[in-house]
């Protein structure tokens, strides 16, 4: 097994860029740590990292054996674990990366309540907006909003995403209320920009079931959505958001639906995985966990009701 603990080792130090980090997660020493590097390079043949001015990065045979080696890795610890374990006990590290807004509003009040299930989980949680490579990041679930792009990672629905066309009471007492689609290019709309580009292309129901698009512009645009969604409180304008992300200010009367009989096809929030033959017991907990969380009734909908 010191093969392929030293490659646990190799993978833990790309995961968090150091020795040292690496040594302290894994209670060992740094100098034990680097020897036992120096042991896996040697037995291998190769040098597997070299270092730049802040942090290790893999050679480009250390990154054959980080992109091969972790599935290894991860399915022989799956494997001993649950012969060890019988399959009762959840353990290990859990690497989760969400957005910033959702993973704040939703995902961290569930945590403390994960925890107490699994005292013997030991979790990692990254806020970010930024859609990371899950595999070469070391990230063992993602939560994702929207539409999923084609690729190898397995996805697992934990929630509809709503959206609505939404603006405060006093924007539309001063510019009108839209009564149609193409009503929307006289207004100010606020935009999301993000990768995918500036969001200007809304596309909704038609009233006879089915979709029109309408381009809209305006003054004031974010890659962030609490910026976005305080800026339409403030009366900048329309925008189109998920119902998870306003439904307080919805139900406080702080924002309204603008354009109810035209709605916009709901999208998904999902748990990504990489692709495994073998799903560790910490990831489908997990992600049963949130699951079970929101369902089919989430709070975000219970709390319009």
């Amino acid at each position: 097994m010191d093969r392929i603990d030293d490659i646990a080792l190799f993978l833990r130090v790309l995961d968090l860029g150091s020795i040292s980090a690496a040594a302290r997660s894994l209670d060992l020493s740094p100098a034990l740590a680097s020897q036992r590097l120096q042991r896996l390079e040697q037995a291998l043949g190769v040098r597997l990292l070299h270092r730049s001015t802040r942090r290790l990065h893999a050679t480009p045979e250390g990154a054959v054996l980080a992109e091969q080696g972790r599935v290894l890795v991860e399915d022989l610890e799956t494997l001993t674990g649950g012969l060890r374990q019988a399959g009762t006990e959840v353990a290990g590290n859990l690497r989760v990366t969400t957005s910033a807004s959702f993973g704040r509003q939703y995902v961290s009040p569930l945590l403390p309540e994960f925890l107490e299930r699994h005292p013997a989980i030991r979790l990692s949680i990254d806020l970010d907006d930024r859609e990371q490579d899950l595999v070469s990041a070391g990230y063992d679930v993602a939560i994702r909003i929207g539409a999923l792009d084609d690729s190898s990672l397995v996805a697992r629905r934990l929630a509809t995403n709503r959206r609505v066309l939404c603006a405060s009471p006093a924007y539309l007492r001063r510019r009108g209320v839209p009564d149609a689609p193409e009503d929307l290019a006289r207004h100010d709309c606020v935009l999301l920009v993000g990768s995918r580009g500036r969001q200007d292309l809304w596309h909704l129901g038609d009233g006879r079931g089915g979709r029109t698009t309408v381009r809209v512009r305006g003054r004031f645009e974010s890659n962030y959505g609490e910026v976005l969604r305080d800026a339409v409180v403030a009366g900048f304008g329309i925008a189109m958001h998920s119902v998870w992300h306003v439904c307080d200010d919805l139900r406080a009367g702080r924002l309204q639906v603008v354009l109810p009989g035209h709605p916009i096809a709901d999208t998904g929030i999902h748990a990504l995985m990489p692709q495994r033959r073998l799903v560790p017991l910490r990831v489908r907990a997990f992600v049963d966990f949130l699951a079970e969380r929101f369902g089919e009734n989430p709070p975000w909908e219970a709390r319009n009701e």
